[in-house]
């Protein structure tokens, strides 16, 4: 496996610019970037032949940096960080008639990150382990290892590999806990060098999936057991109070007999 390349190497590109209407007088423009402690200075400087200058615009894609009103064929940017930070493609852009832009590059080995340190996946289950490198140039070429022993070739057996620039995927088929389990290692290269990243795959057993299932059962088990001994203790005083709520109507019955015998013997 190739170790890392050495970071921090320093982008110089001496670029034409780019005229809108392009001619064959286009001003040149000489970008440079500089690294300090900390911090990065993107600069461009126009060469002759060029028309007046009302500002400049620093952008990175549709985003803009940066913005003056200066008229000198001098401009420069300052990034606060590191280059593995901030490495892309950056423009100068002169407001010129017709605008003249020039662009910078900051060019780094891969900085490749794992989307997720840690995956997990039932057996029997896909796998699915992915990283990624935001850094520029794009990669490549991407390479997967496990444990780092041979590179894991793609559509080999059980195992899927899908890379598109900055981005890769593997894809491992019906896991198991005795092959899978362990870590994988994407590495990426470009022409500045080489990164990687590792990912801990844990396998767990299908029943594992049961167990917060069974739990619930467990919980309600009980408690229908406490429900059911509560109402076991309590019937038996709810027997005793029906009794005395019933030798209520046999006094009064015998009271009323008593007064029917009292009335008859008067009449007689």
């Amino acid at each position: 496996m190739a170790a890392a390349a050495p970071r921090g190497l320093l982008a110089l590109l001496v670029l034409s610019g780019l005229l809108a209407g392009a001619a064959a007088t286009s001003p040149n423009i000489i970008a440079l970037v500089s690294v300090t402690p900390g911090k990065l200075i993107l600069s461009c400087n126009m060469t002759a032949p060029h028309g007046p200058v009302e500002g400049h615009e620093w952008m990175r894609g549709d985003k803009t940096l940066q913005t003056d009103t200066e008229s000198s064929a001098f401009t420069s940017y300052t990034i606060e960080g590191k280059m593995e930070e901030h490495s892309g493609v950056y423009d100068c852009v002169y407001k010129t008639n017709p605008v003249v832009k020039g662009q910078v590059n900051i060019s780094v080995a891969p900085q490749v990150v794992a989307y997720k340190k840690s995956e997990h996946g039932n057996e029997g289950d896909t796998g699915v382990l992915t990283c990624k490198s935001p850094s520029f140039p794009p990669v490549s070429t991407w390479t997967w290892y496990k444990n780092e022993r041979e590179p894991i070739i793609n559509a080999s057996g059980r195992y899927i590999i899908k890379s598109s620039g900055n981005k890769t995927e593997l894809r491992i088929l019906k896991l198991s806990i005795e092959e899978d389990t362990g870590d994988y290692h994407c590495n990426a290269s470009n022409a500045f060098g080489f990164g990687g990243a590792a990912v801990n795959l844990r396998v767990r057993s299908r029943l594992a999936a049961l167990w917060p299932f069974l739990g619930i059962v467990a919980e309600v088990l009980v408690l229908v057991t406490i429900i059911f001994i509560y109402e076991k203790r309590r019937k038996p005083d709810e027997v005793l109070d029906d009794d005395d709520g019933g030798s209520a109507p046999l006094k009064s019955n015998a009271t009323n007999h008593k007064d029917k015998n009292v009335r008859q013997r008067n009449a007689n």
